[in-house]
């Protein structure tokens, strides 16, 4: 069974953290990690007047575009976002309004979905982001999967991650790495994903 993992990263923050989820995937037999990004919605010259953009962009420049292929074909997915001041932001929510022609053929209902997400600081906005992602998920039919309490590292994070799924502070300058209680949220969630999905598909 196939975990789309889709995301949309500025910096390559959320690019590490889908690599991490796509680890916890692996862990579960029978499933196998699928990395996709979306389409950039950042003018050229905005990108190449920036440094640590381009680094980013550089960092992410093998991974292909997602495809409604990529989505018939999964069956479990993990979104992944930075937050845009508490909200998805536009690059990944651009490509899920793409999702009409599935939503009206029923594709994704019954697929469990899971969201990640990196902020500059602590209080950035992380739980609104994935509530308000929730949304969009639900109207396309899938399951939703969170991280539970049996992940021991949501009781001492002294970053990101909450039950409703990963987190990741990155810093002011987006250079704070992933710490090991996060990368260890974010590996949780695959596993949970590529379980469920295996579940449902064997009813």
């Amino acid at each position: 069974m196939k975990v789309l993992i889709i995301y949309y990263s500025t910096y390559g923050n959320v690019y590490k953290m889908a690599k991490l989820v796509a680890e916890g995937v692996k862990e579960v037999k029978g499933a196998e990690p699928v990395i996709r990004t979306v389409r950039e919605l950042i003018p050229e010259n905005v990108i190449e007047s920036r440094e640590d953009m381009k680094a980013g962009k550089e960092m992410q420049k093998d991974v292909p575009l997602v495809t409604l292929e990529d989505f018939k074909e999964a069956g479990a997915i993990a979104f992944g976002t930075p937050t845009r001041f508490g909200n998805v932001s536009a690059q990944l929510k651009n490509q899920i309004d793409q999702l009409t022609s599935l939503w009206l053929a029923g594709e994704l209902e019954g697929k469990p979905a899971g969201i990640f997400v990196s902020t500059a600081s602590l209080h950035g906005g992380q739980e609104t982001t994935i509530l308000t992602l929730m949304g969009p998920l639900l109207h396309l039919g899938m399951i939703l999967v969170g991280v539970p309490y049996s992940v021991k590292e949501l009781f001492s994070t002294q970053g990101g991650g909450s039950p409703y799924g990963p987190g990741h502070i990155a810093g002011v300058d987006s250079k704070r790495e992933i710490d090991q209680q996060e990368a260890t949220i974010c590996r949780a969630l695959g596993r949970r994903l590529a379980d469920v999905g295996l579940g449902l598909q064997k009813k």
